[in-house]
């Protein structure tokens, strides 16, 4: 596809995230949307922001990536058409990426990329909300909850019903053990995330409004769930 935008890339917004230590991916949407049309922001990072693509199209944007060093990428984003996104972002996503770029930028997009391969696999065999469901129980397995509560709200987002959660939560006792659920799980947010929704849906609450509900209450300013910048 021919991109003869970029003629005019010198021209772009620039915003430079490198230096960010909360979610650099929310700045760079709240910047994205202020946008015009046939306009365009330049994104620079010291690793490949792929997390980003999928956002920013879903904005209204096409992208062209730059390496300019080990460390340096510049993102060029071209606003083609103004989309509002709101409805169709999955929550939640990854924010880490930076802290592995300053151990290591090999690392970082070594992360990146893997990531890349296993949420946005372009034809996965298994799809997104089972893979979710699989990553929220491996995650208690090894005692992450903060991470298993973000995934159960993204399973959720995707249209996992409640029957299902009830089937899960139901294999997570049986594997981990009653004793271990009551005293660990049954007083994680992971099941105040999952009780809350049963008890939104009873009252006849929407899917849009319980995740408005659990964004918020389990969102980044959550120190249970979200991600700590100091």
């Amino acid at each position: 596809m021919s991109k003869d935008w970029l003629k005019n890339k010198a021209n772009f917004v620039e915003f430079d995230v490198r230096s960010l230590k909360g979610n650099f991916l929310l700045a760079i949407v709240k910047k994205a949307k202020g946008i015009p049309k046939e306009e365009g922001i330049a994104i620079v990072q010291n690793f490949e922001p792929i997390p980003l693509y999928n956002t920013m199209k879903n904005l209204g944007f096409e992208y062209h990536t730059e390496k300019k060093a080990e460390d340096l990428f510049i993102s060029y984003f071209y606003r083609n058409e103004v989309i509002d996104a709101d409805d169709k972002e999955i929550p939640l996503k990854p924010i880490v990426m930076p802290r592995y770029a300053e151990i290591d930028p090999k690392i970082a997009e070594l992360t990146v990329n893997f990531w890349d391969n296993i949420w946005n696999k372009e034809k996965p065999a298994i799809e997104l909300k089972t893979k979710l469901l699989l990553s929220l129980t491996n995650a208690v397995g090894a005692g992450r909850i903060r991470q298993s509560t973000r995934e159960l709200i993204k399973a959720y987002y995707l249209g996992v019903t409640v029957e299902q959660l009830d089937e899960v939560f139901a294999l997570i006792v049986w594997n981990q053990g009653i004793g271990h659920f009551s005293s660990e799980i049954a007083q994680s947010s992971l099941f105040k995330a999952y009780s809350l929704i049963k008890k939104l849906e009873r009252r006849g609450n929407t899917r849009d409004e319980i995740m408005l509900i659990l964004t918020e209450k389990f969102g980044e300013k959550n120190p249970e769930t979200g991600f700590n910048s100091h």
